[in-house]
C-alpha cells in the first residue's frame, strides 16, 4: 500500500490494523514523516517535528504489547499543551525554548493509550486571535482558522491522523470547518485541562481533530475515559432541532447552500425535523461570551500582561485591556445571566436529541492576517455543550464548508453516534 493510500484510511481503520499487527507503528510514522516532508514547507503546521523521537516510540510499541486505543497512532499536539520532551511556547515569543517539567494530562493520557507524539502544532498567540504562520491545506493563501490552526491543517493534509486542540470561542470547530475535517469539542469539564495554558477558566475546553467522526470519537474516548463514545454503530435516527441561531443573517451564500444540502439529505430520514424554540435570552449569549472571555483572559495572562506587554501582539493587548475594563462585579453578573440559559437549553434537549447549527460564516477567508469570525460558536462554548463539526460540502470557491451538531451537556456519546449517522447520509 502506498503512503497516500495508507494515510487516507483515518485513525479508526488504522487503529484496527495496528491492533491486529497488520501494520507496524514504524511504517505509519514513516508515512506521516514523508507527508510532512512533502507539505510542511508550504503549510507550516508544526512548530517542531520530533522525527527521531517518534520513530523510537514506534519501534518500542512494535516490540511490545498493545498499549491501548491509540496504539501506534501518530498524534499532533497543539503548542498550548505542556510536553516534557518537546518545547512548549504557547504561540508566543515570551516562551521561546520553554521546556515544561511534565506532560499536560491530555498528552499523558494519549501516550498511555499508545499514541506516538509526532510533534507540536502551531497555535495562535495564547490561543487568541493573532495568527501563526500556518496556511490552509486546500488553498495556501487562505487562513486555516484558529486557534488550533496547526492541528486542523495537519490532520487535513494527512500529516497525522489525530491532533489535540482547544476551544475557548471557536478554536476547534472553526479550523475544522475551514480545513475540512471533523472537530470534536467535548462537554465543558469532561477532559482535564491540567498542563494546558489557561486563557479562560470557565470556557477553555480540550478537544481534537480526525478525518471522520469515528476517528474523533476514538481520541475522545481516551481523553474522557468514556468508552461509550465508541458505541456509534447503528444509531437510531435522531430528533433534530434546526438552530440557525439569531446570527443566521450573517451567514454567507456558501453556508446557506450547505444548510439547504443538509435539509435535503437529512430531513426525510430524521425521526423528527423541526425548528428549535430557543430560550428568549439566547441572543445575549454572544456578547456575554465576549465579556466573560476578555475578563478571564486579562487575569489568566496577568504575568504576561505585566511583565512582557511589549512582546504581546496589539490584538492581544487590546483584548486584555477590554478584559480589565470588565469589573469583577460585572463578571459575576454576566455569569449569573448565563446560568439560567444553560438550564433552559438542557430542557430543550427533552424535545430534541441534537441541534443542527452553522459552524462558520462561510469558507475560510482569504489572507493570513486573521483566523475568521468565531460568531457561530461563541454561544455553544459559553453554554458548555458538546459540538461536532461535520465536513461534507464545498463552497463556490472549492474550499470546505459544513455544519455542526450540538448535544446536551454530558451526552457526548450520543452526540457522536448521531454525528456518524448524519455523516453517513450527508456524504454519499
Amino acid at each position: 500500500m502506498s503512503h497516500d493510500d495508507l494515510l487516507s484510511l483515518g485513525a479508526w481503520v488504522l487503529s484496527r490494523r495496528l491492533a491486529r499487527r497488520e501494520l507496524s507503528a514504524e511504517t505509519l510514522v514513516r508515512a506521516c514523516l514523508a507527508r510532512i516532508a512533502e507539505r510542511e514547507p508550504e503549510l507550516q503546521a508544526f512548530v517542531v517535528v520530533d522525527a527521531e523521537g517518534a520513530l523510537a516510540q514506534a519501534r518500542a510499541l512494535d516490540a511490545g504489547a498493545l498499549r491501548g486505543l491509540l496504539h501506534g497512532l501518530p498524534l499532533g499536539v497543539k503548542d498550548l499543551f505542556d510536553t516534557a520532551e518537546l518545547p512548549t511556547a504557547y504561540g508566543s515569543p515570551i516562551y521561546a525554548g520553554h521546556r515544561p517539567a511534565a506532560d499536560a494530562a491530555a498528552v499523558a493520557l494519549c501516550r498511555e493509550a499508545g499514541a506516538v507524539v509526532l510533534g507540536k502544532t502551531v497555535t495562535t498567540e495564547f490561543a487568541t486571535f493573532h495568527p501563526g504562520p500556518t496556511r490552509n491545506p486546500h488553498h495556501p493563501e487562505h487562513t486555516p482558522g484558529g486557534s488550533s490552526s496547526g492541528s486542523a491543517a495537519a490532520v487535513a493534509a494527512a500529516m497525522v491522523p489525530l491532533a489535540l486542540g482547544t476551544q475557548t470561542a471557536a478554536s476547534v470547530i472553526r479550523p475544522a470547518a475551514f480545513c475540512g475535517v471533523v472537530g470534536y469539542k467535548p462537554s465543558f469539564g469532561r477532559v482535564s485541562r491540567a498542563g494546558v495554558k489557561s486563557l479562560s477558566e470557565t470556557l477553555d475546553t480540550v478537544g481534537g481533530f480526525g478525518h471522520g467522526v469515528r476517528d474523533a470519537a476514538l481520541l475522545g474516548a481516551v481523553l474522557t475515559g468514556d468508552l461509550r463514545l465508541l458505541q456509534w454503530q447503528d444509531a437510531a435516527a435522531p430528533r433534530i432541532g434546526l438552530c440557525p441561531t439569531p446570527e443566521w443573517p450573517q451567514a454567507d451564500a456558501d453556508t446557506q447552500a450547505t444548510w439547504a444540502q443538509a435539509v435535503a439529505a437529512l430531513a426525510p430520514l430524521a425521526a423528527e425535523w423541526v425548528d428549535a424554540a430557543l430560550p428568549a435570552g439566547f441572543a445575549t449569549l454572544v456578547p456575554l461570551h465576549k465579556a466573560i472571555m476578555a475578563h478571564e483572559a486579562a487575569r489568566a495572562l496577568a504575568h504576561e500582561r505585566l511583565r512582557h506587554r511589549e512582546q504581546l501582539s496589539p490584538a492581544l493587548r487590546s483584548l486584555l485591556d477590554d478584559g480589565l475594563a470588565v469589573s469583577g462585579q460585572v463578571q459575576a453578573a454576566n455569569q449569573a445571566a448565563a446560568a439560567p440559559l444553560r438550564q433552559q437549553m438542557d430542557a430543550l434537549f427533552a424535545r430534541h436529541d441534537v441541534l443542527l447549527a452553522p459552524s462558520t460564516l462561510g469558507t475560510a477567508p482569504a489572507g493570513l492576517q486573521a483566523t475568521g469570525d468565531p460568531l457561530f460558536c461563541r454561544a455553544w462554548t459559553l453554554l458548555g455543550l458538546p459540538c461536532v463539526h461535520l465536513p461534507f460540502s464545498r463552497g463556490a470557491n472549492g474550499l470546505p464548508v459544513g455544519l455542526q451538531l450540538v448535544g446536551r451537556h454530558g451526552d457526548d456519546h450520543r452526540l457522536l453516534a448521531w454525528a456518524e449517522w448524519a455523516m453517513q447520509r450527508l456524504v454519499r
